[in-house]
């Protein structure tokens, strides 16, 4: 069952990829997004060796994040697109992927390990599932993005609709960093056994999450002009990072987690009960 998720995954990939490839540049007569997805599954499949041999994950976000930056810089060196369209996007990437991976990469190297790999890392065809997993994550979630960069800007310049989603990234930046801070600043001074409640997070329960879909919907504005064709297909993205965020293994689980170590506690309940789960509360105390 492992291995045909596996191939399913990869084919999942393969179609999406055919549809960016639809339109825009060639590299040796191939379109360009070809490369940056079959790039993006090497780097896992490459970082699974080690892993597996050391039994770790501690490089699992690192090398996610590298994956992103290395696979938009990709498509702007084969494409040739230096133009102020496509350097946004890859720069855009960038800074997101490169924060998010520097952050995680820290924690881990602060909490020792993941739990949530305990049990995965022992089959090496289950640990190798996750990496094609966040093979996918990478490809499906910047495929927009890279679509965008791979076509060569398609000769967009800097229009209304990409400074809107220029501002929607930002806020969504923002939020998504300054929540991560807040929650890391209280977990130092307040340890592990407590719940955060201040700042943005008396707002949302997730607030790092909402920051993080709003810059992929910002994205996705920014790239829109650029695409044509099937390549419309990859507006999927923000879609999917709210499906994973707030559906999957996101909220999902931190939600079931709270429940067992707080669940009887009425402070949480009525912070449960106050505090919108992802959107943030605007009005009131």
């Amino acid at each position: 069952m492992n291995v045909l998720v596996i191939v399913i995954l990869h084919l999942l990939a393969a179609g999406l990829a055919l549809a960016g490839g639809t339109h825009g540049a060639l590299l040796a007569g191939t379109p360009v997004i070809y490369y940056c997805a079959a790039w993006i599954f090497l780097l896992q499949w490459l970082a699974f060796v080690p892993a597996y041999l050391n039994q770790s994950e501690k490089y699992y976000d690192l090398v996610g994040s590298l994956t992103f930056i290395s696979a938009v810089w990709l498509a702007l060196l084969a494409s040739g697109a230096w133009n102020p369209h496509s350097v946004l996007i890859a720069l855009l990437v960038t800074l997101w992927a490169g924060r998010l991976g520097t952050f995680l990469f820290a924690r881990i190297r602060q909490d020792g390990h993941d739990t949530r790999f305990d049990k995965i890392k022992p089959d090496p065809i289950l640990f190798l599932r996750t990496w094609c997993l966040q093979g996918l994550w990478v490809l499906v979630t910047s495929g927009a993005a890279l679509v965008a960069v791979a076509n060569g800007g398609a000769g967009q310049g800097i229009g209304v609709l990409v400074l809107l989603g220029l501002a929607l990234w930002i806020l969504g930046f923002v939020i998504e960093v300054v929540a991560d801070r807040q929650k890391r600043l209280f977990r130092e001074q307040q340890g592990g056994g407590a719940f955060i409640t201040t700042g943005l997070w008396s707002r949302s329960r997730h607030p790092n999450y909402f920051g993080e879909i709003m810059l992929w919907f910002g994205m996705a504005l920014v790239a829109f002009p650029a695409l044509q064709g099937w390549q419309y297909l990859t507006l999927v993205s923000p879609l999917f990072v709210y499906l994973l965020l707030a559906r999957v293994s996101g909220i999902p689980l931190l939600e079931r987690k709270a429940r067992r170590r707080w669940g009887e506690d009425p402070q949480y309940q009525h912070y449960v009960a106050s505090t919108p789960v992802l959107v943030p509360r605007l009005g009131g105390a």
